[in-house]
């Protein structure tokens, strides 16, 4: 990724004139992760002397480079919050026509998608005829499909079952069996379009260019009809193993990028390969070939308003009570807290052995200052 932004970012801002700050800074940082612009350290082996440069990681959470080490602290956090239950991976996604709509109003939009797919499953959940119980569960935001396309959508981690409504007891889901799909996509698309409508109503939303109509009541009314009379997807998948699955699940979708370098097939000619799954074939790979310039233009759809998280935890998992909750519900369930992972499931890097000699291991021995003199701020990471 980096490469493309030093080859075409130039071309990019060419093509179309002034960029937002946020995304200026995305260029920018990733262009110089791990470069000398940033600066680092110097690193020996003490067995034969070799020596050698390792620059600083630019920590944009937009980087594909720097988010396994990001994923792996946050991971560390969060290994103290799963039960021994059983976990369910629900996922909330808005039809294209509103998606279109988040694109101009991302702030707004990705808290409604965040608030009305949170308040559907503590509604439903609480409901006796279902399960009568409060949830705990984490929401990560995605606004990408695999052609990098805007496509909004909360993948969510919830807990098979939860605290009864006088928190007396556990309260678990049938086996394997979670909170019906036809009951919460109308809930879910009842209250997202309602979140729309007040925020319409308030003049809070901004319509721009090919949507410069939706300023007309009657034809954003209009819209609001049509997307109310088509079903909405919400997707329930089979319950994942135990915590140990759910750590290995959220460390692959939790710091994730709209695309990973690993997807990057070959940058030739002005024209970018990558690989993207077909869903539509059953998820079988494909080879998609896009200009450098609209490649770039796609990837920073999906950058997002400074400091607004896209990780965010709710019901028993919210953090202004998870800790005294979290305790309750393993006196519920006759639980301990579960064991520290060990340093390699973390994914934390072991101590590099050096390239010469093969036998040492590399230490830090001094600073290396930036080529450019100072060190870009860093853009804000998930932290919540």
């Amino acid at each position: 990724m980096a490469g493309i932004i030093r080859t075409h970012g130039a071309d990019f801002e060419r093509a179309f004139g002034k960029v937002s700050p946020t995304r200026q800074g995305v260029l920018r940082d990733l262009a110089a992760c791990r470069t000398a612009a940033l600066g680092g350290h110097l690193e020996r082996c003490p067995d034969c002397g070799f020596e050698q440069n390792a620059y600083d990681s630019c920590r944009n959470r937009d980087c594909p480079k720097c988010q396994a080490s990001a994923s792996a602290k946050w991971l560390e956090a969060r290994q103290a919050d799963l039960l021994l239950v059983e976990y369910f991976h629900v996922v909330f996604t808005l039809p294209e026509e509103l998606g279109v709509i988040a694109l101009q109003n991302k702030q707004k939009l990705h808290a409604l998608l965040f608030s009305a797919s949170a308040a559907t499953l503590k509604q439903i959940a609480a409901d006796p005829k279902h399960l009568g119980a409060e949830l705990g569960f984490v929401s990560v935001l995605h606004t990408w499909g695999q052609n990098l396309h805007h496509h909004p959508h909360v993948h969510c981690v919830v807990s098979g079952g939860g605290l009864s409504e006088d928190g007396d007891e556990w309260v678990s889901c049938p086996r394997s069996f979670f909170l019906p799909v036809r009951v919460l996509a109308p809930v879910f698309r009842g209250k997202f379009l309602s979140g729309l409508l007040q925020a319409y109503a308030a003049g809070r939303l901004t319509f721009q260019g090919s949507l410069a109509a939706m300023t007309d009541p009657a034809t954003f009314h209009a819209l609001v009809q049509r997307v109310r009379a088509k079903p909405w997807v919400v997707y329930a998948k089979p319950p994942f193993g135990g915590p140990e699955h759910v750590l290995k699940y959220l460390a692959r979708y939790t710091h994730r990028v709209a695309i990973s370098n690993r997807r990057l097939v070959s940058l030739e000619d002005g024209r970018v390969r990558f690989r993207a799954k077909d869903h539509a074939s059953g998820g079988r790979h494909q080879i998609l070939e896009l200009d450098a310039v609209e490649f770039l233009r796609r990837f920073l759809l999906h950058t997002l308003p400074q400091r607004f998280p896209r990780i965010r935890h709710f019901g028993f998992l919210a953090n202004r009570c998870r800790a005294r909750k979290l305790e309750h519900c393993r006196t519920l369930l006759g639980a301990a807290p579960p064991e520290k992972m060990a340093a390699t499931d973390r994914g934390v890097q072991a101590e590099r052995l050096c390239p010469k000699c093969g036998q040492g291991r590399l230490v830090r021995v001094g600073r290396v200052r930036p080529a450019s003199g100072r060190t870009p701020k860093p853009a804000t990471l998930d932290s919540s």
